[in-house]
């Protein structure tokens, strides 16, 4: 008994302590921000709490509330918490977790939610070790994941689970969010004042991630102790938030939806987009050599030959990356980003590469006409065509096959009409109509 005592007054100590964002958070699914989709009166998690609670895996950005809801579906089940980390357990550690969970229903007759934060770190095997425990409903597990799950979770743990993503918080519910913070501010810090728009300033800023948004009010309150003036302004909400790393997880899925943004807005022809989505890539850390190869490929892949002068400015960037490093590296690769958002567009090189594929499949071994081999090699019986030099013809061509008579009329370039290209189109067109009447 005595140490039951101890151990709540160690808890209330311990929550004295707490962050900002752990004291707040919701308690029941009413108390929920921004996902009344699965919280309100037809919601999903609100039916699991009405019926009975099944495995699950949320799967969203940081700070959405995957732990919260996990902690509020497990309280109003009135079943057992057991929260593990995927960085510190094993496949014995969850054993013992399958044990106690055993225990409990022998003894008292209720549940476990097992709660695994970061579930996509679980190599295969420690994985497979939770299917016979979710299958029989042992525990109900709940796992938490930043990362995509079908890419990063076994399909068959998948099947046994509902998965629900939480996406990113809008601004408006951010500032629900702090706002009701401020209207409890008595029990976490003292009376004070706020600068109008302050919060929505935060919201805006915080990417949709609710713990930020009320750590950066709490970093504000303790730097307005230290004046103080117990009002916190638009200038220390600036300060907080200008020493907030422009965080993404340079292995992980955010990292390649910061790229695909960059690379689609460039090829959009959206060159302010193109140019933020370079900015954050490159302020959380990516490897620039990284950003300038996405550049290069575009110039090629989505610019081309209606404007060949894209890919001849991403390699000067290239080189001047290389020559002086970063940051005045920023200087040429802004400029081409710019330059490629803003250019006509083709990938009319892209879609002759694909017919080229389909052409090798067809004809992998097709004969190089005699006329056109190396003319050291003459065998006896060669066909008498004699390979014609077209410098030797007006406008420097000559009407002849250069392909095996099989292949005649094959069709791998097909230019757009865009920019530069259009004239290219108009002379191809004319010299193939040529050959057409001939």
């Amino acid at each position: 008994m005595s140490y039951d005592l101890f151990a709540q007054s160690g808890d209330k100590s311990r929550e004295a302590q707490a962050p900002l964002a752990w004291k707040l958070r919701p308690r029941t699914l009413d108390d929920v921000i921004g996902h009344e989709h699965l919280t309100g009166p037809q919601g999903l998690l609100r039916s699991l709490v009405a019926s009975s609670l099944r495995s699950v895996i949320f799967h969203g950005p940081a700070g959405t509330g995957k732990t919260t809801l996990a902690r509020i579906l497990a309280d109003q089940t009135h079943a057992a918490f057991a929260a593990l980390s995927a960085i510190d357990i094993g496949v014995k550690e969850i054993r013992q977790e399958a044990e106690r969970a055993k225990e409990r229903w022998q003894l008292r007759g209720s549940g476990t939610v097992v709660f695994i934060d970061e579930i996509h770190r679980l190599n295969r095997s420690q994985q497979d070790v939770l299917l016979p425990f979710v299958e029989d409903g042992t525990f109900v597990l709940i796992g938490a994941t930043t990362e995509n799950p079908w890419v990063s979770i076994n399909r068959a743990l998948l099947s046994r689970c509902l998965l629900i993503e939480l996406k990113t918080l809008k601004v408006e519910a951010i500032v629900q969010i702090l706002e009701r913070a401020w209207a409890l501010r008595m029990t976490w810090w003292h009376e004070g004042a706020i600068d109008d728009g302050l919060f929505h300033q935060i919201a805006e800023r915080v990417g949709g991630d609710a713990r930020l948004a009320l750590s950066t009010l709490e970093h504000m309150a303790l730097l307005a102790d230290t004046v103080p003036t117990n009002v916190l302004t638009i200038a220390l909400g600036d300060r907080v938030l200008a020493s907030s790393v422009h965080y993404h997880d340079r292995a992980g899925d955010a990292h390649y939806d910061l790229t695909s943004a960059f690379i689609k807005s460039m090829r959009g022809s959206d060159p302010d987009a193109a140019l933020y989505w370079f900015g954050r890539l490159l302020a959380g850390g990516t490897d620039p050599r990284y950003v300038m190869r996405r550049i290069l490929v575009h110039a090629a892949e989505d610019v081309g030959l209606a404007d060949p002068m894209a890919l001849v400015v991403a390699q000067a960037a290239w080189t001047a990356l290389e020559a002086v490093g970063l940051p005045e590296a920023r200087i040429p690769m802004a400029q081409a980003v710019l330059y490629i958002a803003s250019a006509a567009k083709s990938n009319s090189v892209v879609t002759a590469l694909a017919e080229l594929d389909s052409a090798l499949e067809r004809w992998p071994q097709a004969a190089v006409p005699s006329y056109l081999r190396d003319k050291h090699y003459a065998p006896m019986g060669a066909s008498s065509a004699l390979y014609q030099y077209p410098h030797d013809f007006p406008m420097h061509y000559v009407d002849q096959a250069y392909l095996p008579d099989e292949m005649a009329g094959l069709r791998l370039y097909h230019p757009s009409d865009q920019g530069s290209e259009r004239v290219r189109a108009q002379k191809l067109a004319a010299l193939r109509q040529g050959r057409h009447n001939i």
